[in-house]
């Protein structure tokens, strides 16, 4: 089994502080309680009205069943959030291993 990247980027129509309000509350912890999900680091660019996250998750399957599942689907239809764009990559262990990587 290979871990797999994810990465959702997306386009925020609210003040920084209220992003970061409605996230924490309605996202954070159900994010944190997902199976397979080793680790997310939140990402924003405040000045471009982006952000998003990076995912470690365990293996394929749990990828997918995130994806598929409700948190994803709240966010696509959340209504301060356009432009969602979500890409899954393969970890490439030997390489991260070098370079410090957090992959385990």
């Amino acid at each position: 089994m290979s871990k797999k990247i994810l990465q959702i980027n997306f386009k925020f129509k609210v003040p920084r502080t209220d992003y970061e309000k409605a996230t924490f509350d309605q996202f954070a912890k159900p994010i944190a309680n997902v199976k397979g999900l080793l680790w997310k680091v939140w990402i924003i660019n405040e000045e471009k009205k982006e952000a998003g996250g990076i995912y470690l998750f365990n293996d394929e399957s749990s990828l997918k069943a995130y994806i598929e599942g409700n948190i994803v689907a709240e966010v696509m239809k959340h209504p301060a959030l356009s432009d969602i764009d979500a890409k899954i990559f393969d970890v490439m262990d030997k390489h991260s291993n070098v370079t410090h990587g957090p992959i385990g």
